[in-house]
């Protein structure tokens, strides 16, 4: 049929050009942007998958960077806590120098109080300065914050980790099921019959051997455990009736604590007896049980410990046999860790850091850190020196057992994180990528295809629309 009005072949050419030209201008503009979807009417489903993926890809990219700076925090406190350990070594060192009385002056003994006084200082200082972007880390900010706590069945708490969650405090309940004991033996008469004896005593201190007449009393025998007490960690108390003998008890409590009395006199007959009525020549501590929160837990001596996802601390228990209950809250404090890219509680961690000032230092058991300074109960002047070196010795070990809960907690938690939040976010910008990205090389081959199209349609589109002039022929033109 042959029309001049209507050019049906030209509207078809135009509609396949136009066609041609949008999809050249989607290659142009997919290879100069390098993405495939640039718009949402790209690849509807594929934007929504796309934008989620890239927010998850920002918040594990967020959550690596909040890794790092807990790294750096940690090894900012840990570094702090190396120098402490440093002066308690040279606290350590200056206090067995002045025990040398025989041949150490009153000159030189004052001399080291002065530098124990100034690294006891320094220790105080090093607390109270040592700060991460403005927020001070050792001087008790990043502690727990406990209350309620009953200095008649608590000694000490130490709440290392709490997960507040969506509430406001903790409450911790502590179940005693078995109290801590001390090592003891009963002799049960009043005196020692037969013949003069000799006996070796032993605790967790060293041994040491005492010899009595036959006609020593239960008094005699006290006393003479009593006054070795330093060099064998045992002590020994009269019964209130002089004629049902007496005990013998470490001087710590647990199975690490023992007593021991060996006969040494060939023919004696000395017999002593546990707790439990057995006849034994050796006994050890009981270790205290009970429960934190329902949990059940086996303690070291005094302590007991519990470690969950949700709570891990260290409570020492009020010396004593007691079994009994006690409830407190921790209310706050502590340092929270964003480690994963969404804001749950699965996803944070939390470490609390004890204050390492002197008077913080130690416990009520053995004695604190600043009781060394000059014209305290346990300054060189007093010559307490077992017990300030107790004390000393109680305190590196608190110093070094944060250290290694610092480094614990960077090396197992923080840098695993890392290595897997990265594993994570190089899988996601993959799937990403071939969701989003454009592949050049297939998109070059359609923009080459698209040209020809483009270039064969405006060559279409002119023959269809020179068609109309062979009517003309048809007029005689």
């Amino acid at each position: 049929m042959s029309t001049i009005n209507t050019n049906i072949p030209s509207l078809v050419a135009q509609r396949h050009l136009s066609g041609s030209q949008r999809s050249l201008a989607t290659s142009l503009e997919r290879l100069a942007s390098g993405l495939q979807i640039n718009r949402g009417a790209d690849n509807p489903a594929g934007l929504i998958v796309s934008e989620r993926l890239r927010a998850e890809v920002a918040a594990l990219n967020q959550a690596i960077d909040n890794s790092s700076r807990a790294i750096n925090v940690i090894a900012t406190a840990e570094g702090a806590l190396d120098e402490v350990a440093r002066l308690l070594i040279d606290i350590q060192a200056l206090l067995i120098e002045a025990a040398n009385t025989g041949a150490f002056s009153d000159e030189e003994m004052a001399a080291n109080q002065l530098q124990i006084d100034s690294a006891i200082d320094s220790i105080t200082r090093i607390a109270n300065t040592t700060t991460f972007a403005g927020r001070k880390l050792l001087d008790g900010q990043m502690d727990y914050v406990t209350s309620g706590v009953q200095g008649a069945t608590l000694g000490d708490v130490q709440v290392l980790g709490a997960k507040f969650g969506s509430s406001s405090s903790i409450p911790v309940m502590v179940q005693v099921t078995q109290s801590a004991l001390k090592a003891e033996l009963q002799y049960r008469l009043g005196s020692f019959t037969g013949s003069a004896t000799s006996i070796d005593v032993a605790g967790i201190n060293g041994i040491i051997t005492l010899s009595f007449p036959a006609s020593a009393s239960s008094v005699d025998i006290v006393t003479a455990i009593n006054n070795t007490s330093d060099a064998t960690g045992v002590t020994a108390v009269a019964s209130s009736d002089p004629t049902q003998g007496f005990k013998i008890q470490s001087s710590t409590y647990g199975t690490d604590a023992f007593v021991s009395v060996t006969e040494r006199t060939p023919g004696s007959s000395l017999t002593f007896y546990d707790r439990n009525g057995g006849d034994v020549s050796r006994t050890v501590g009981v270790d205290a049980e009970g429960t934190i929160n329902g949990a059940r837990t086996i303690g070291d001596g005094l302590k007991l410990a519990l470690s969950t996802a949700m709570l891990k601390m260290e409570v020492t228990l009020a010396q004593g046999e007691w079994a009994s209950s006690t409830t407190f809250h921790i209310t706050g404090g502590g340092a929270l860790f964003q480690l994963g890219p969404q804001a749950t509680i699965n996803l944070q961690e939390n470490i609390g850091i004890r204050s390492i000032q002197a008077n913080r230092l130690g416990d009520a058991i053995v004695g604190y850190l600043s009781e060394l300074k000059s014209g305290q109960a346990n300054s060189l002047k007093t010559r307490n020196f077992k017990q300030a070196s107790d004390i000393v010795e109680e305190v590196i070990t608190q110093v070094a057992v944060l250290r290694g809960r610092l480094g614990a907690f960077e090396r197992n938690t923080l840098q695993p994180n890392i290595s897997q939040l990265m594993v994570t976010t190089e899988n996601l910008t993959a799937s990403e990528s071939v969701i989003r990205d454009t592949d050049f090389a297939v998109e070059t081959t359609s923009l080459t295809r698209n040209q020809i199209l483009v270039q064969a349609g405006n060559s279409i589109l002119a023959i269809a629309n020179a068609q109309s002039q062979n009517v003309l022929t048809l007029l005689g033109g």
